[in-house]
């Protein structure tokens, strides 16, 4: 049987490492591989569909798909997750001290559909109350400016967001106190340079992070990924077997993790590290697939999704993805 030729966009990871070096195929398929950037990855998958396979914002996924304009079909191989408490930058000269002191801000955001700040939003509004009508919301580049949503939006009305000038970046603005501050995924670079009177709402966001965990049971998910919808119609087998690949790279990369005799990254104590997040978030703390943790942290996304203004109507988890890939074959 010839094999599908499929373009595969993501970014170079751990857990998607062996996707490019040859160590995990997709069955049935030749790929060519090209490594991006998510922010450049996500605005050529939503703007353009360049790519067969590719890494997309679980967000803006979840906007297309509630819009009823999905191109691409959802995998749940979820290649980023990240606790985003420590997205919130604050200008220190402000009297912002607690969540509670963002409520009538001045806030920047790169994109309002940004899965980070869902993800701040959500636990802003559960946790503290503050809900996202709360906030005056200015959107832009957080380093290069012109910067827009990369998927298009109908916010209600009570949601006060506005462009920033378009010769303007939020950083500069930060640093300069224009904005009383910014929720990104991205660290801002006044803030990497050390410029005055910006720090992080949470300084030391680890155990604060850890303890939302242990009381909520989310560990955030940021990225999945997504084949083309037409793809999928000439070829029904193609979502479980790029699940399948995904899933062993995943596994190898954890694996290698836990080999204390040659390091697999650059750091003194990976092992350790990886122990820890055992002790956490359990042993299988990067899970992708239709497992409870993950509807668990899907729903309560999609809640938030809607409650915040940018799904029109309450959506179910399972919509989000192919079907046969949350129904995989047991021995």
């Amino acid at each position: 049987m010839k094999k599908v030729d499929l373009s595969l966009a993501v970014g170079i990871y751990d857990r998607t490492f062996s996707l490019f070096d040859g160590h995990v195929e997709i069955e049935g398929c030749e790929v060519n591989a090209v490594p991006l950037l998510p922010e450049e990855a996500f605005h050529r998958a939503f703007k353009f569909a360049e790519f067969d396979v590719t890494e997309m914002s679980l967000s803006s996924h979840t906007v297309m798909v509630g819009a009823g304009k999905a191109q691409y079909v959802g995998i749940p191989a979820f290649v980023s997750r990240v606790f985003r408490h420590s997205g919130i930058y604050i200008r220190t000269d402000r009297g912002i001290k607690k969540p509670e002191d963002l409520r009538g801000r001045v806030i920047g955001i790169p994109e309002y559909q940004q899965t980070a700040n869902v993800f701040i939003r959500g636990f802003l509004q559960d946790d503290h109350g503050i809900k996202a009508s709360d906030i005056k919301w200015r959107s832009g580049g957080i380093e290069e400016p012109g910067r827009g949503e990369r998927a298009p939006i109908n916010l209600p009305p009570g949601i006060d967001l506005q462009p920033i000038p378009g010769n303007r970046t939020l950083s500069d603005m930060l640093e300069k106190g224009e904005i009383d501050g910014m929720m990104t995924a991205r660290v801002p670079s006044c803030f990497l340079r050390g410029v005055p009177n910006v720090d992080r709402l949470f300084p030391d966001y680890i155990p604060v992070e850890e303890a939302y965990y242990k009381r909520t049971g989310i560990f955030p998910i940021m990225h999945l990924i997504g084949i083309r919808r037409s793809l999928v119609e000439r070829h029904p087998w193609l979502p479980v077997s790029v699940f399948k690949a995904f899933a062993r790279a995943k596994e190898l990369a954890i694996e290698e993790l836990g080999i204390i005799g040659h390091l697999a990254v650059t750091l003194p104590w990976p092992v350790a590290a990886r122990e820890q997040a055992r002790r956490v978030l359990g042993e299988d703390y990067w899970s992708y697939g239709n497992t409870e943790a993950n509807r668990k942290v899907l729903a309560t996304f999609l809640r938030w999704s809607h409650e915040q203004g940018l799904i029109a109507k309450p959506m179910e988890w399972e919509q989000l993805f192919a079907p046969s890939t949350l129904e995989l074959s047991k021995i």
